[in-house]
Formats: structure tokens, C-alpha cells, sequence
């Protein structure tokens, strides 16, 4: 089940030292995991630049210092949220123009120091540009060789069809990925998570396309909250602060009574076992967090424990 985790590499390079990361990383590829998760932009907010690459740029070197790794790994970048200028996001964001996904992926080919990744994204969806413009960029980078897949975030379910069927139009690869938000929990009806982009929650009509299409696959984003079911320091979010949350709440600590395990590991269970299966990024910032979740890769419910979960409001 190691090919359903992420490595979420999102803090590495800033608040997530070289040490810790290289000691992640590794634990990570000899634990079988495949996929690695960053962006272009991560993480221009906490570094002093305020601007990104910090992540892309670690993960160069760690690959460059472990020979022969790079053909054990596949690598998922994004493009369309570094900021133009410092301090001013989302209003400055670079968007998905078609110059933009050009030089978007020569920069993160060379800050990784590969000639491709195995999956590249639209970070969050940009109304400006046309989508014809989009998707037609995109599919040359399939064309030539530096992608082989393509996947888009934080997009309504409409836009992705939308873009989807202009893809298909023009004789273009098109998005066969789709990564959100989503979690056990539910925000309390009128609002959405705090942790996401606008459009970027996995809500039921973008289960629903998903259910319709079977080359999409489903990733998912902040799966666990940051730690807040575990852990004292890590409240939830206002938004889980309704009787929903309770009843959940209640029903992981039911199934993780039964199977001796902890309400992450009965999350990310939850998602990997689902129909469609979710795939779960996870971001740890030390190697004992990360083998948490690698040990819940391990965890089977019962259809009755899956029954309980599901049942809930």
C-alpha cells in the first residue's frame, strides 16, 4: 500500500532543515514509497524572500546525493501560485498562461536537477487565462517528453470538465489527477476549511465526476489537519466546532478502540479504502511522524468499521 502515500515535501527547505529532510526522504524510499509532492512555490511564505523554490531546490540535492534514487521515485510539482511579488498573494499569483507553464517547468527541472517529472499541476485554477491556452501548454510539455501526466488542484468539478474536454478537443493529453482537500471531518455547513483554496475542498459533486471517470486519480491534501486529531496542541479549526465533529469524533475512537491503533491511522484507512481510492499526502517534519503514517498503510477496516464511519453526519 506504500504506492497510496505521498510524501508531502511542502516545508522542506524552510521550516524542515536539510538534516531532517535528507533523514525523511530516506526512510521514506527504503520504507517502498514512490511518489514526492512539492511545488514551485513552496514555501514562499516562510521564507524571507517571499518567494518560493526552497522545496524544489532541497529535493535537487537530495537526489543528486543519492545516486541512482531518482529512478525509485516519481515526482509531482505544480506551477501557477508562486507570487510575482513579494508579500502580495494571491493577488500577484503567476497564473497559467501558457508562458508561464513554460518557463514554470524549465525552472522546477532545474531547481530538481532532473530532466522530468512524473506528474505536473495546475496549482489552483486562473479564470484569466483561457483554457484553450491552458491545456494547450500543458500537452506540450507531454509532447516533449517532460511530463508524463497531468493533474489540476483546487479546481471546481466544472472546470476541470471544462478543461478536460478542451484538452480532448485539441488533441492534448488532459488533467488525470485531481488534488484537494479532504479529510475525515466535515466543516460546518456555510463554511469551508481554512486550510484550502476556494473550489479546493473534495466536495460530493467532485466525488461524483471522479466516480464517472475512471482515469482520475485522487489526491489529497492537510488529510490528518496538521495533527489536530492527535494532538492537545493542535486544535481544530472553528469551522469542525459543530455536533457533526462530535459524532465523528466518536466513531474513529470506536474503530481505533477496536484495532489498537490511533484516529490517524484510521483516517488515512478510511481514504485509501475508499471507492474511489484517495491517496493521502502527508507532510511530516520529523521521521517518527512520517513512519506513523507509513504504519497505517498497514491498517484494513472491516466493511462494519467502514459501515460506522461512513454513517456519520
Amino acid at each position: 500500500m506504500m504506492d497510496h502515500l505521498v510524501l508531502g515535501a511542502m516545508m522542506f527547505g524552510t521550516t524542515v532543515d536539510e538534516r531532517r529532510a535528507f533523514a525523511i526522504l530516506d526512510r521514506f524510499v527504503d520504507a517502498g514509497g514512490t511518489w514526492i509532492d512539492t511545488a514551485n512555490c513552496y514555501s514562499f511564505w516562510a521564507d524571507p524572500s517571499g518567494f518560493g523554490g526552497q522545496s524544489e531546490t532541497l529535493l535537487g540535492r537530495w537526489l543528486a546525493r543519492r545516486p541512482g534514487v531518482r529512478d525509485r521515485v516519481a515526482i509531482s510539482t505544480k506551477v501557477g501560485c508562486e507570487p510575482l511579488e513579494a508579500g502580495r498573494f494571491p493577488e500577484t499569483a503567476e497564473g497559467l498562461g501558457a508562458q508561464t507553464i513554460k518557463s514554470g517547468i524549465e525552472q522546477s527541472l532545474r531547481r530538481l536537477g532532473t530532466d522530468r517529472v512524473e506528474l505536473y499541476w495546475a496549482h489552483k485554477d486562473f479564470r484569466r487565462t483561457p483554457v484553450e491556452e491552458t491545456v494547450g501548454a500543458f500537452g506540450e510539455l507531454v509532447n516533449a517528453g517532460l511530463v508524463k501526466r497531468l493533474g489540476c488542484s483546487n479546481f471546481a468539478a466544472w472546470r476541470m470538465e471544462r478543461s478536460r474536454r478542451a484538452a480532448a478537443d485539441a488533441g492534448v493529453v488532459g488533467y488525470t489527477a485531481v488534488q484537494q482537500h479532504h479529510t475525515y471531518l466535515r466543516p460546518r455547513p456555510g463554511t469551508r476549511p481554512t486550510v484550502v483554496h476556494r473550489f479546493g475542498f473534495y466536495e460530493d459533486e467532485l466525488r461524483s465526476y471522479v466516480e464517472s471517470h475512471d482515469d482520475i486519480a485522487v489526491w489529497a491534501y492537510t488529510p490528518l489537519l496538521s495533527g489536530a486529531y492527535t494532538r492537545a496542541d493542535k486544535p481544530l479549526a472553528e469551522e469542525y466546532d459543530h455536533p457533526g465533529t462530535v459524532a465523528r469524533l466518536a466513531a474513529l475512537d470506536t474503530v481505533a478502540a477496536e484495532l489498537g491503533t490511533t484516529r490517524n491511522h484510521v483516517v488515512l484507512a478510511w481514504m485509501t479504502g475508499d471507492r474511489p481510492s484517495v491517496m493521502p499526502i502527508v507532510g511530516p517534519s520529523t521521521v517518527e511522524q512520517l513512519d506513523e503514517a507509513i504504519a497505517a498503510m498497514e491498517v484494513t477496516l472491516t466493511p462494519e468499521q467502514r459501515s460506522l464511519l461512513d454513517s456519520k453526519a
